[in-house]
């Protein structure tokens, strides 16, 4: 039997995660995720957003209607139109993966249903401490998710 060498190199990094990705390719940095924060790679530089298209990692969900930048509580608020009904989603700054100023696009790193399934938005109750926990945690937790097909 072959003794391995505590100093030699045996193996690259976490094929599971590329750069600073978390441990689904796409999905969050490595770390600590902060909702209400922009990663820095996405690409926003406190760019207007509204009327951008938001692309989940599935198909289109919509376009934003109104975009924040503030510091530790930005988030994207987008009309799904006839997606779900005409209604509006919040999507905290988090989920951003990338902004694609020449086409107009943010792409976010949740699916259709995901986002479809979070916290309803309500314009009135959106900056209510209670709601934006109750919503950071929902996307949280989607983080923790396996793909499907994948054991545990």
């Amino acid at each position: 039997m072959d003794r391995i060498d505590p100093h030699a190199t045996h193996a690259g990094p976490d094929p599971l995660r590329g750069g600073d990705q978390g441990a689904v390719p796409g999905g969050a940095p490595a770390g600590t995720f902060d909702p209400w924060r922009y990663r820095d790679q996405a690409g926003v530089a406190d760019a207007d957003l509204v009327g951008y298209k938001v692309e989940a990692t599935d198909g289109g969900i919509g376009k934003i209607d109104s975009a924040s930048h503030e510091v530790g509580g930005s988030y994207l608020v987008v009309d799904t139109g006839p997606w779900i009904f005409g209604k509006k989603v919040m999507l905290p700054a988090g989920t951003v993966n990338q902004v694609d100023h020449d086409q107009r696009t943010v792409s976010v790193d949740r699916t259709r249903d995901q986002i479809k399934a979070a916290p309803e938005y309500d314009e009135a109750s959106h900056s209510d401490p209670s709601y934006r926990d109750q919503l950071g945690g929902y996307y949280d937790e989607t983080y923790g998710a396996l793909p499907p097909g994948t054991a545990r």
